[in-house]
């Protein structure tokens, strides 16, 4: 396909139509965008196409594997929100070679613009404030995979990827004080969250895609970072959740990112700018906590 051919966004394909690809989903066809989702779970295809959704059921193993890939990629853009894969034996090259397998399909489709939903885990921990323009070392990294996947797509000119380094996405039944319920002597008082709600992700992608800010990297995390012992507390009285206890004795490594460029460039308010303010629609009972690791929100 000719590189950068199709320049208006209209038909938008997502890859994970999980906690934060659905919502995007159904508010990307509000808006007016014919929207593919591809999911892991076959009975969710109904879901799907009960929201508009044209749904396909897609893997990467790392390889893609499912029916209508060609289909599926038939798009302008292309949303990766995944969760990073994981294999015994490959450690932090299997996210990465799932990027370079889908790569070698995007190369025969018609997507040409990518936005790849990043996390902040890709910095170190190095009681700093952080910006895009930090030097990163994937040895350093908290998560080298995603850094690695990310390298992989922002060296690949075929098509141009915007890179969204997210905090730990909270809203709705994602209330951080839930994972921490009762939880005691934890030493994380003082250290400083870097949270964004799902409303805000879900828009921010939207004024990308209409002021069309390809090729960048942004980090979006609310621009209030209060202690998560502030966090946690507020919510647990809010809600219920039974108030961890903290251990102040010494202090532990953070991280605070800055997501100025984001606010400039997209010249974007927060709608959820303080995390003690967030909104949270659905609780799930105290205590709850996602059966499997990849669902758990990032919390760094």
């Amino acid at each position: 396909m000719g590189m950068f051919a199709r320049s208006k966004i209209e038909t938008v394909s997502i890859l994970g139509c999980g906690w934060l690809g659905m919502a995007l989903a159904k508010d990307l066809i509000e808006k007016g965008y014919k929207v593919k989702g591809s999911t892991t779970q076959p009975e969710k295809a109904a879901e799907m196409k009960k929201a508009g959704i044209i749904s396909f059921e897609i893997r990467l193993l790392p390889e893609p594997e499912g029916d209508h890939l060609h289909e599926f990629l038939d798009s302008d853009l292309l949303i990766i929100a995944i969760p990073p894969g994981t294999k015994s034996g490959m450690a932090d090259s299997y996210h990465p070679t799932q990027i370079k397998y889908l790569i070698d399909d995007i190369k025969k489709s018609t997507v040409n613009k990518i936005i790849y939903i990043s996390s902040t885990s890709v910095y170190p921990t190095n009681n700093q404030e952080t910006f895009e323009t930090a030097p990163l070392n994937p040895q350093d990294a908290t998560n080298k995979s995603v850094l690695l996947a990310e390298e992989v797509l922002l060296k690949n000119k075929i098509f141009q990827t915007t890179v969204l380094r997210c905090g730990g996405l909270m809203g709705y039944d994602r209330v951080p004080g839930k994972y921490f319920a009762g939880e005691k002597n934890l030493k994380t008082a003082k250290v400083p969250v870097n949270y964004i709600h799902r409303d805000d992700v879900v828009l921010i992608i939207e004024e990308i895609i209409k002021q069309g800010k390809w090729g960048e990297i942004y980090n979006v995390v609310a621009p209030k970072h209060p202690t998560r012992k502030e966090v946690y507390t507020a919510n647990a009285r809010i809600f219920g959740f039974e108030i961890p206890t903290f251990d102040e004795s010494e202090s532990m490594p953070f991280k605070t990112i800055n997501s100025s460029k984001l606010m400039m460039d997209l010249n974007y308010r927060f709608k959820y700018p303080n995390p003690l303010e967030f909104d949270y629609s659905k609780i799930l009972p105290k205590k709850q906590k996602p059966e499997d690791p990849h669902e758990a929100p990032d919390l760094y």
